[in-house]
């Protein structure tokens, strides 16, 4: 069963404003065509730093596996990346104070982004339009969402969507590609010869440590967010999304923590959820390390070999009907015959539900 909002209903932001003026003080730090935007400029708020006042990593260094468990705790959270045999950890400590990270993973340019405030990890492909493009922070919000901007037209992207709301490219759309957020141990376990990304920035930061400590309280009301929420959750509830082939579905916390397995079809899509416990929170405690537990959910495709797999909990472990093949919730086949087998990964977003329904009003909430 599931639980939809109303279809929305056209609004402002469905439209152009040409004579609006734009927010205060950004035609003095960008020089995009403010004349092209696709929402109100009512809607965009200060987040407190100036543009690229949170500086973006753009020459990241990595570091193995064994050098970074020096400093990660097994609990953090990381941001998961992969292109091909080119796996990827993004330790939040470090994202939390950059939000933006500029690299190249498996030879495919990509952006890796975390907007703190929204606790959306989201990776996107850096070329567009056959350029490949460099994104810094505006030091604006909307929707209490980061806006990003790309260093070759100053146009400003919302990092939820991956869309240009303001300046010359005003409607591109930034291809999606996949990243979890998942526990340090669940990455080094599966990819003992992956890259980490490492502290030595080029910046001095309080790495380790949150500055938004007790900002996750599902009883505390969103940081810089003017609209209403519809109460079918909590506004601060975590929540992993998939939106496929025009349907978005939010799949609550509390329900994947109680199931650890859902089968479900977005889009026409078939698809599986993996709930892990283990991970900690990042915006709980002062230091991140010590957050409570609110483990992590990951995504994938549950076709292989034109088969649709059907999963289920079984005996403390994932095992598919169809084969009875163990499975981590990574989507690695451990034993059995499709044993090496891995499934694809879908896009999945954490978000608060503020934020999700903010941008995704037409939403199918999962429920058992």
């Amino acid at each position: 069963m599931s639980a939809r909002l109303p279809l929305a209903t056209p609004t402002a932001t469905d439209a152009v404003f040409p004579t609006e003026p734009p927010p205060e003080d950004a035609t003095l730090e960008f020089t995009t065509d403010f004349r092209k935007h696709s929402i109100p400029f009512s809607e965009i708020r200060s987040g407190g730093p100036p543009k690229d006042g949170i500086p973006a990593i753009d020459a990241p260094n990595f570091q193995t596996v064994q050098a970074a468990d020096t400093w990660l705790d097994d609990r953090e959270p990381v941001v998961f990346v992969q292109v091909g045999r080119d796996a990827r950890a993004y330790p939040i400590q470090i994202l939390m104070w950059h939000e933006i990270v500029n690299d190249v993973v498996g030879g495919e340019p990509l952006l890796v982004t975390f907007c703190p405030l929204c606790n959306t990890a989201i990776a996107f492909r850096r070329t567009f339009n056959g350029r490949v493009l460099d994104f810094g922070t505006t030091g604006r919000l909307r929707h209490s969402n980061l806006i990003m901007y790309d260093r070759q037209s100053e146009s400003w992207w919302q990092q939820a969507t991956g869309e240009a709301i303001v300046g010359e490219l005003t409607g591109g759309q930034l291809a999606f590609h996949p990243a979890a957020m998942i526990a340090w141990a669940d990455f080094k376990r599966a990819y003992p010869q992956g890259q980490v990304l490492s502290r030595d920035t080029g910046h001095a930061r309080s790495y380790g440590k949150n500055p938004y400590a007790g900002y996750d309280d599902i009883s505390k009301p969103p940081f810089l967010f003017d609209g209403t929420t519809p109460d079918l959750l909590p506004p601060m509830a975590r929540v992993l999304t998939v939106d496929l082939n025009g349907e978005a579905v939010a799949y609550p916390y509390t329900v994947l923590s109680k199931l650890k397995v859902v089968n479900d079809l977005v889009g026409g899509m078939p698809v599986v959820i993996f709930w892990i416990p283990g991970a900690s929170s990042a915006l709980d405690a002062g230091d991140i390390s010590k957050g409570r537990e609110v483990g992590s959910a990951v995504a994938h495709a549950r076709s292989l070999d034109g088969q649709v797999l059907e999963f289920a909990w079984k005996e403390d472990e994932i095992r598919d009907q169809q084969t009875n093949s163990g499975w981590s919730a990574l989507g690695q086949a451990m034993s059995g015959t499709l044993a090496g087998r891995a499934l694809a990964p879908v896009v999945a977003i954490n978000h608060f539900w503020f934020s999700w329904a903010a941008f995704k009003p037409d939403t199918r909430i999962y429920q058992p």
